[in-house]
């Protein structure tokens, strides 16, 4: 990082606009905060695409909550902190799963169309689960549901409004206390938004990697402005790989979710072997980082490229009910989920770690807030479990909104600063940034993926270092740019960090270090901001 603003700028010379909140981003947590905190205050929710396009709207599988009979709200606690190998926060946790069935409720109150059966929520099993209870929607589109709710619920607030096409740079900060951001559009260049409070939603980085379920705007960017804000970020080596998305040619690395396994489906390696009881008790239903291994181990014992979920022996019409969004969509690819087995490799999906924050939102750096997946809550630990990614949107979402909504209510409206920042030293020229994004991808896929050793990680730090010389301090003027900018310090912070965790926990493996520490610690990093 060789500078504090990807951009060169003069607050005095820009255009202006004001609100009291300002969320960046449109998924889960991004609507539910600007819903709340336009109960207090007047809020403006920017989003670098349309509304809709988010993680939360391809979210398949569903919301973990304790709904169903013989469940309870301390075995969804219990399952959780299982999985999250000894390192999540039992306050986190408990203030989670305790809202999870409310949660759902309001949901459905706004109108979500949950499925049911005999009158009753359909609930679900996924891995890591030790009973079913997972809420979702139209079979396997609950995420798309849900953005549509929340998105309709937002248009109705009176105090909110939303910003699409919009691309935030930077977060403006001064003496350690966010003012507001740096935005960049087609329609209206770089504009500077001045607000009391920032809710920071801006999602994951699944596209760090070259094979992910995460859409193409999930490049890591609120990570990146975090990180040259000054603020703490913390367990960014623990990246969640799904173990099935589709592996064919020309088809995106679309999830099939972990719910088919629940249904019955099952894994087998080109051989027509079922390989998970070797590896796990729980099988198919064993917590996604011992699946996504298991997978990568038989696809290296077989010398194949992928392994194979089978649903052939599931009742077709209760995959037609549950599934109808991965069953059109293997037919595009002549697959029929109810005759053949559908190809299948493990994916970059979810970013675990993230922006530090308490239980009510705060980061490190005052005025700035921070929910969803871009941030580290302390629920997921080492390692989430399923559906309850969707969840702790909803919950911190919700709580970051409405804090940040009732601690500027009472303040005056946000006032304009004077800061320059200067620009990079290097222009563009030579730069081919799509073989940059591609080589990065790459061998972050290769040498900071499932499975890791420190030859290997530090080979990636080297050369994103020698990528990030003359890459980080170049002008670049749009953001394709600035994202593999964010790309490249993103990439060497979680390099850095697996390197410095020599042991294997949760989804962080480490070949050299197999084993788990006694001792459960988190990996922080906080880079003091250099000057404009």
């Amino acid at each position: 990082m060789t500078r504090r603003y990807l951009i060169p700028f003069d607050s005095a010379s820009l255009p202006h606009r004001f609100t009291d909140v300002l969320v960046i981003g449109s998924g889960v947590a991004g609507l539910c905060a600007a819903i709340e905190a336009s109960r207090h205050a007047e809020v403006t929710l920017i989003t670098k695409d349309e509304l809709k396009e988010s993680n939360t709207d391809r979210a398949q599988g569903g919301v973990a909550a304790a709904l169903g009979a013989g469940d309870s709200t301390e075995q969804h606690f219990t399952d959780t902190v299982t999985v999250g190998r000894g390192l999540c926060e039992e306050d986190t946790v408990r203030f989670v799963v305790d809202q999870a069935p409310d949660l759902i409720r309001e949901l459905a109150d706004w109108g979500a169309r949950f499925d049911q059966e005999g009158g009753s929520l359909a609930l679900a099993r996924e891995g890591g689960h030790h009973c079913a209870r997972v809420v979702h929607a139209h079979g396997d589109a609950t995420g798309a549901e849900i953005e549509q709710v929340l998105i309709r619920r937002l248009k109705q607030c009176e105090n909110a409004r939303s910003v699409e096409h919009t691309f935030v740079v930077d977060l403006l900060t001064r003496d350690n206390t966010c003012l507001g951001a740096v935005t960049w559009s087609q329609a209206h260049g770089v504009t500077l938004i001045w607000a009391n409070a920032v809710v920071l939603a801006a999602g994951g980085a699944g596209q760090v990697y070259r094979e992910t379920t995460n859409p193409h705007i999930a490049t890591g960017d609120g990570l990146a402005m975090a990180c040259r804000a000054g603020c703490e970020l913390r367990d960014l080596e623990f990246v969640q790989f799904h173990p099935t998305t589709l592996y064919v040619a020309g088809a995106a690395r679309v999830l099939i979710s972990e719910a088919a396994r629940g249904e019955g489906g099952i894994l087998i390696n080109k051989l027509g072997d079922r390989f998970m009881e070797r590896y796990s008790e729980m099988k198919e239903l064993a917590p996604r980082d011992v699946v996504s291994r298991a997978i990568l181990e038989e696809m290296h014992r077989t010398g194949d490229t992928n392994v194979y979920l089978d649903l052939t022996h599931v009742d077709p019409a209760r995959l037609a009910a549950r599934f109808p969004l991965i069953k059109e969509l293997c037919s595009l690819f002549d697959i029929d989920i109810n005759e053949d087995r559908i190809p299948v490799c493990p994916s970059a999906h979810y970013m675990v770690g993230g922006v530090t924050t308490d239980l009510d939102g705060r980061t490190s750096v005052a005025q700035l807030f921070a929910a969803g997946e871009v941030a580290s809550t302390g629920l997921h630990g080492a390692n989430r479990l399923g559906s309850n990614s969707l969840l702790e949107g909803l919950a911190f979402g919700k709580r970051a909104g409405s804090t940040a909504g009732a601690e500027v209510a009472a303040k005056d409206p946000p006032s304009t600063h004077k800061i320059r920042a200067a620009g990079g030293r290097r222009d563009k020229r030579g730069l081919d940034l799509g073989d940059l994004r591609s080589s990065l991808r790459s061998i972050m896929w290769r040498n900071a993926g499932i499975v890791r050793d420190a030859a290997a990680l530090s080979r990636t730090l080297e050369r994103v270092a020698f990528w990030s010389g003359y890459v980080l301090d170049a002008s670049l003027d749009a953001p394709r740019g600035w994202r593999i900018q964010n790309m490249l310090t993103l990439a060497g912070l979680i390099a850095q960090a697996a390197l410095e965790r020599e042991e294997s926990r949760g989804v962080h493996f480490r070949s050299d270090f197999p084993k788990r520490l006694d001792v459960a610690r988190h990996t922080v990093v906080r880079i003091p901001p250099p000057e404009s």
